[in-house]
């Protein structure tokens, strides 16, 4: 039902439901469809529920009064305070508005304006300009709005100045205030401060403190899953509770008659699993894994056997029926897949310490493999060392940190003093280890990018993986590997020579695009880098070069120096250091760059690339008016950037641009309305023209009286905040194509 486009509507839900629960009643032998589409009743369903919660398109960018509790960890930085707010009530214009649901929100730190402390779980009344989820869509970029809906986020915005916004009484008790409460003892007791982030990563899932350097150090060996909480810490806290009440019975052996060992100790390590997956936040992870807790326990209550497969299955249906939009999330797949790997490839090694050792190699071996599928299809990006590093840091992270964090916050309740020594250690030896990856993460193959994964390349990669570790004696096992080539070495559609490709991203409020020859790319324009440091070169640039193929890049060209043409230009220069390097302001450039004049010219696989402006002696005027202009011609099709010029030099571009093929017009200054004059656009006469704006930005980019002009002239206008990523293929024998629009191409019901 997720990859639907569009849902259908409820009532045929409510049909297909009701007729599926009759089958299953009347007709056994039709169970496995009536269970099918029951399941696909129940999903639509609660996906056609989730797009209604959201805010009404009609009410977006309006000013709410909110009233509402913090639903999470405020996460502090110095541009903003960001949380997730669970509205209680919601008005508008002094009546009341129907919205419920967890709202995404930012409180910006302004001139004269501080943020004050937001804690876990308090109450607060704010003004809130509002509007529903909206990301961007490029290819193999993230997909936030289907985060949004997995989440139950119904609008996002941020606070509006206000005298009576406030809080509304003293915070309440919740498991987030606790977990805040010990992130601070640990802060408190551990001086070093990377290392008191990675423990509170560590101990409670608190990754607020942690960087983007530690994000990029934990994916390049794999070890994401730890810094969150894996599902394998919560079976190291089951344990925990497990010899605690051994300790019981040992100091008072006569509770054995008042309750059996074996049932008690099924319930304390229930217990106490429950209590850890509260303070990691109750992530997926930890909850299929207390789940799975749970089964064992109440078979061994109950003195009934089952086996991990049975367990793992009853946890994966009360997850789909209590939530079947988690399917939506990559750590459904990954941890599910994972866990059923394990139990179906690996057996009995041996016992003692060969025979654990054994196992715990082997399994690494069997996750690194078994996952590199759907690894590649969510994050377009696997790591070659993950193996290994996942080796040396599950066991120490599962066996001596997380342990030594459990011990510290006994001790925050039953001896404070002592906690401190605890935690000092764990901090230490975590600090220890991540020096380790990070040494790690700067050997060959600890970055493996490759192409998009197509779906039929992904079922046959993960059937190969299945195949490879069946049991010995299984003839041709080898082969299983070949069932990985589609996902190796994908297909690419390569232009031919006097053709090219046009990629114009959606970076929101802002400018990048690629160009790609049949054997060379560029990249004109990186989007914006924001104080958050959310950098768009990052976060939409390098993972489109990636999904579309492109390992090498020729030229990195920068139009000017402003933030949203220029922010992103150090994030994919360091992936691209060969790559020569063009800006039109080098000057205000934050890395060395060669000067973009008139006059520079190449050519590659028969298409000729060439600098119109800035001229050498031209004035220095306005920051736009020195954007790099680039034109390209193939033999079929030209194309035209042209950053942020204005109309004074569009009137000496319109001459210069001689007759040819037909063209294709990056709008300038993204819409402005003091650029694309009439002369402009009737003497290029662009056969398609495009923006790339932002979604409601606060500019009105493109203006009404620009779209006005390219509609008068009939030149038909694409706009990236409408369509997403727009890709135009440039043949060398025909005509420019609009080949994809991402919202259309990749469309999901979730999608606006």
């Amino acid at each position: 039902m997720q990859w639907l486009p569009i849902l259908p509507p409820r009532w045929i839900s409510v049909t297909a439901g009701s007729i599926a629960i009759v089958c299953l009643w009347l007709r056994p032998r039709f169970r496995w469809l009536a269970w099918i589409a029951l399941g696909a009743a129940w999903a639509s369903w609660c996906g056609s529920t989730a797009m209604q919660a959201r805010l009404p398109r009609d009410l977006e960018g309006r000013d709410f009064v909110v009233t509402g509790a913090i639903s999470d960890l405020p996460q502090v930085r110095k541009d903003a305070t960001r949380f997730v707010l669970t509205a209680e009530q919601v008005s508008l214009d002094g009546r009341r508005v129907m919205l419920h649901g967890r709202l995404r929100v930012a409180w910006y730190v302004t001139r004269g304006n501080t943020v004050p402390v937001m804690a876990s779980c308090s109450r607060w009344r704010l003004s809130l300009r509002l509007k529903r989820p909206r990301g961007l869509v490029n290819p193999g970029g993230g997909d936030s709005e289907r985060t949004a809906l997995e989440r139950g986020i119904v609008a996002t915005g941020y606070v509006r100045e206000d005298a009576a916004n406030a809080p509304i009484g003293a915070p309440g008790l919740c498991i987030n205030a606790v977990r805040d409460g010990i992130a601070r003892d640990i802060a408190s007791r551990v001086s070093d401060v990377h290392a008191a982030a990675l423990l509170k990563a560590f101990a409670v899932g608190d990754t607020r403190d942690l960087n983007q350097r530690d994000w990029e150090v934990a994916r390049a060996n794999g070890v994401s899953h730890l810094i969150a909480i894996s599902g394998f810490h919560v079976g190291v806290a089951a344990i925990a509770g497990i010899w605690l009440l051994q300790g019981v019975y040992w100091v008072w052996p006569g509770f054995g008659l008042r309750m059996p060992c074996a049932q008690a100790q099924a319930l304390a390590a229930l217990w106490v699993a429950a209590l850890y997956s509260a303070l990691a936040g109750f992530g997926l992870p930890t909850v299929r894994t207390l789940l799975m807790i749970a089964v064992v326990a109440l078979m061994r209550c109950l003195r009934r056997q089952g086996g991990g497969a049975q367990s793992l299955a009853l946890a994966l249906i009360v997850i789909l029926a209590m939530d079947p939009l988690a399917v939506l999330s990559a750590g459904f797949w990954l941890s599910f897949v994972g866990v059923a790997f394990l139990m179906l490839c690996l057996s009995a090694q041996g016992k003692g310490l060969k025979g654990f050792l054994g196992e715990l190699s082997m399994g690494q071996l069997v996750m690194t493999l078994s996952l590199l599928p759907l690894t590649l299809w969510f994050f377009g990006e696997a790591s070659l060392v993950g193996a290994l590093s996942n080796l040396i840091a599950v066991p120490f992270v599962s066996f001596v940190i997380v342990p030594l964090a459990l011990l510290g916050m006994l001790m925050l309740g039953l001896c404070p003093p002592l906690a401190a020594p605890v935690f000092w250690l764990a901090a230490a030896l975590a600090h220890g280890q991540w020096w380790l990856l990070e040494r790690m993460a700067g050997w060959p193959g600890a970055h493996w990018y490759l192409p998009e994964v197509r779906p039929w390349a992904l079922v046959l990669a993960t059937l190969g993986a299945w195949w490879l570790f069946l049991p010995r004696g299984v003839p041709l096992r080898g082969l299983g590997g070949l069932m990985f080539l589609p996902l190796l070495w994908p297909p690419l559609e390569r232009p031919l020579n006097g053709g090219f490709q046009l990629w114009m991203l959606d970076v929101g409020q802002g400018l990048s695009v690629i160009l790609r020859t049949r054997h060379h790319a560029l990249v004109y324009d990186t989007g914006a880098r924001y104080p958050s440091e959310f950098d768009l070169g990052e976060a939409a640039v390098l993972p489109s070069l990636r999904a579309l193929g492109m390992d090498r890049l020729d030229v990195l060209m920068v139009s000017h120096a402003d933030n949203d043409h220029a922010g992103g230009t150090q994030a994919v220069a360091a992936a691209f250091p060969a790559a020569e390097r063009l800006a039109g302001e080098p000057a205000r450039m934050p890395l060395p760059m060669l000067a973009c004049e008139v006059g520079q010219a190449w050519d590659w696989d028969g298409v000729r690339f060439r600098v119109l402006s800035p001229s050498a002696d031209q004035p220095n005027g306005k920051s736009n008016d020195r954007s790099c202009v680039l034109l390209v011609e193939g033999t079929g099709g030209r194309v035209l950037l042209t950053g942020d010029i204005d109309s004074q030099v569009e009137s000496r571009l319109a001459k210069e641009v001689s007759q040819g093929p037909p063209l294709v017009l990056q709008v300038p200054h993204h819409g402005s309305r003091h650029s694309s004059s009439v002369a402009f656009i009737s003497g290029l006469k662009p056969q398609w023209a495009l923006v790339s704006a932002g979604w409601r930005n606060r500019f009105g980019h493109p203006h009404p009286a620009v779209v006005a002009r390219y509609t008068g002239l009939r030149v038909p206008l694409l706009n990236t905040a409408d369509q997403g990523a727009i890709q135009i293929n440039m043949p060398s024998a025909g005509p420019p194509l609009v080949a994809a629009t991402w919202r259309v191409y990749r469309a999901r019901y979730w999608r606006e």
